[in-house]
C-alpha cells in the first residue's frame, strides 16, 4: 500500500475520531481521561511535548512550553505546531521531547508495535510516556461482542490487557511505573456518574471505560535516592516546518 493510501486511511479515521471525542460518549471519557492525568501532568516540566491521537489536547495543562500535536494529512492540521506524517515514522531526532501521549492509536494502527517504538524513540531519557487505551473488560468491552460495535469507534480496532501492554513496553526498554483506571460507568450508560467515578477512581478498580499507563525509561528508575536504590513495583513523511524546526532545534537541549 501507497503511502497516499496509507494517509487516506488514517485521514478518515481521524475524521471519524474527532467525532466521536466531540459527542457526548467521547466528550464524558475525555474529561474523565484528563481528570486522571492532570494531578501528575502538572508536575512535569519540559521543553517540547506531543500528543498522538483523534481526541482534543489533554496536556494543555501541563508546563510543557512547547506542544506538538499530530495529523496525518495538512488539511486535518488544526494547529501551526503540528506534525504531519504517519503515526509510527515520526520526523525528529531521538530523545527530544520530555512528554509523548499516545490516545487510543494503538488499538487501531495497522503497527502498533513500531508506533510504540517511535514513541519511545523520541522520548527523552528523563521524559514521560504516556498511554491511554481502551480496557477490555471495561463496559465497552463487553459491549463489543453484540453486533456491529466493532464495525466503528470506539470499539473497533485491537483492544489489549495493561499487562500485555507492559510487556511491549518492556521491549522497548521502558517500564509502566502505574496503571490508572478511569471512565466508570453503567452498561449502556454514559460517562459522567461523578459517584461512580470517584469510588472507581479511589481504589482504582480494573473496570473503567480506558486506563492510562505511566511509562519511564528504565535507565531512570533506578537513580540512587538518599544513598539507596529504588525500584518501583513492576506490574502484571513530511512535516510542518513550524513543528519541526523547534522540536528538532537546540530548544530541546537547553530544557
Amino acid at each position: 500500500m501507497s503511502n497516499s493510501q496509507d494517509a487516506m486511511i488514517m485521514a478518515r479515521l481521524v475524521r471519524e475520531g474527532r467525532r466521536y471525542w466531540a459527542g457526548p460518549a467521547g466528550q464524558g471519557v475525555w474529561q474523565a481521561q484528563r481528570a486522571c492525568l492532570g494531578p501528575l501532568c502538572e508536575r512535569w516540566f519540559g521543553v517540547h511535548g506531543l500528543e498522538l491521537g483523534l481526541a482534543p489536547t489533554l496536556t494543555d495543562m501541563c508546563p510543557v512550553r512547547h506542544a506538538l500535536r499530530w495529523s496525518p494529512t495538512l488539511e486535518l492540521a488544526q494547529t501551526d505546531n503540528t506534525l504531519v506524517c504517519p503515526p509510527d515514522a515520526l520526523p525528529l531526532p531521538d530523545g527530544c521531547l520530555n512528554l509523548v501521549v499516545v490516545h487510543h492509536l494503538l488499538e487501531v494502527v495497522p503497527d502498533p508495535h513500531h508506533l510504540l517504538q517511535e514513541a519511545a524513540r523520541v522520548t527523552a531519557d528523563d521524559g514521560h510516556l504516556i498511554l491511554f487505551c481502551w480496557h477490555p473488560l471495561g463496559p465497552g468491552g463487553w459491549l463489543r461482542w453484540w453486533p456491529g460495535h466493532r464495525r466503528r469507534l470506539p470499539g473497533r480496532g485491537r483492544w489489549r490487557m495493561p499487562a500485555r501492554l507492559a510487556d511491549w513496553l518492556a521491549f522497548v526498554d521502558f517500564e509502566a511505573q502505574r496503571v490508572d483506571y478511569c471512565g466508570f460507568r453503567l452498561p449502556g450508560g454514559l460517562v459522567h456518574n461523578t459517584m461512580l467515578e470517584t469510588l472507581g477512581r479511589r481504589h482504582n478498580l480494573p473496570f473503567g471505560e480506558s486506563f492510562m499507563i505511566h511509562a519511564r525509561r528504565r535507565s531512570q528508575l533506578a537513580q540512587p535516592r538518599r544513598g539507596r536504590v529504588v525500584f518501583p513495583t513492576p506490574i502484571a513523511g513530511s512535516t510542518l516546518g513550524n513543528a519541526t524546526g523547534r522540536a528538532a532545534s537546540g530548544e530541546g537541549e537547553r530544557g
